[in-house]
């Protein structure tokens, strides 16, 4: 029997909900009244508030008629980790947008950029609001070092996304950094996924001490990483060739980009491993 709980609409997580779920809807619908396009930079913005919307949606529908207490999975931390999810992917998105499709008199898109950037905020409270606060008992992904493995895993996204096979294909430094880049980011994934499902005791020995030795080993693989992807990228390659101001997806920018999500990745990786330090031989003995 459904119950209907009209709390969650009251609470102030319900409250930042609807208004997320208001703005993402605000945001996709001005831009797709001013038309159209192929670019994929365009169909990753409306993916973006179109999924955010969603999923916000069917949050506020389960826990409004008392269905998510009835699904077998762990909804704080579902709940949780998609907040951590949409707050990074609408901050890209609100950067994104503006550089390719605003100008000084377009009024819709700036209109749309506004909105997405309120809805960046929204997400962040949201993170700020279920995040488990210390002596709280909570799932895992509502501590710091599971929102730290949604943003390795969406980081990890992007270089994913920036990627040439034919840019890495040639040298086997840059495929090493590949394989980093795919092997940190299914263990994150892996980490999310059974947490989710309530599949930690699935492990073959304790979860901390497995996502600590993980965590160290994925530091230094991202080092690696760190050192070897410039040296290959940029051989011959030091200066930003003339022709990238014509080019919309310019390969040189890519790889920038890929450099700079992998130092940044790399710092997650390292705060990560503190926590999970701090966890394992500090908190766990006191």
């Amino acid at each position: 029997m459904v119950t209907l709980d009209f709390r969650t609409l009251t609470v102030p997580v319900g409250i930042v909900r609807i208004l997320e779920m208001i703005f993402t809807c605000i945001s996709f619908s001005l831009v797709a009244s001013v038309g159209h396009y192929t670019n994929s930079f365009w169909t990753w913005c409306m993916f973006t508030w179109c999924f955010c919307f969603c999923v916000t949606f069917l949050i506020i529908f389960l826990e409004f008629t008392s269905l998510s207490v009835k699904l077998p999975i762990s909804w704080d931390d579902f709940t949780t980790a998609f907040a951590m999810l949409a707050t990074l992917m609408v901050l890209a998105t609100s950067i994104i947008y503006p550089i390719f499709f605003t100008c000084s008199s377009c009024g819709k898109p700036i209109g749309a950029t506004v909105v997405s950037c309120l809805t960046f905020i929204l997400y962040a409270v949201e993170v700020g609001l279920t995040r488990a606060k210390p002596g709280e008992i909570s799932g895992f992904l509502s501590t710091v070092p599971g929102l730290l493995k949604v943003l390795e895993a969406f980081v990890a996204c992007i270089i994913f996304i920036c990627l040439d096979y034919n840019q890495f294909s040639t040298y086997p430094g840059l495929q090493w950094c590949v394989a980093v880049y795919c092997i940190c980011f299914i263990f994150a994934i892996l980490v999310i996924i059974f947490t989710i499902c309530r599949l930690l005791s699935l492990f073959p020995a304790p979860f901390d001490k497995v996502l600590t030795g993980c965590n160290v080993l994925a530091v230094l693989m991202y080092i690696t990483a760190v050192v070897v992807w410039p040296f290959y990228s940029f051989q011959n390659n030091s200066s930003r060739p003339s022709n990238c101001s014509k080019l919309v997806l310019c390969p040189w920018d890519n790889l920038v980009v890929i450099s700079f999500m992998t130092c940044f990745n790399l710092a997650a990786y390292i705060a990560d491993t503190v926590y999970s330090f701090r966890l394992v031989f500090f908190i766990s003995r006191t």
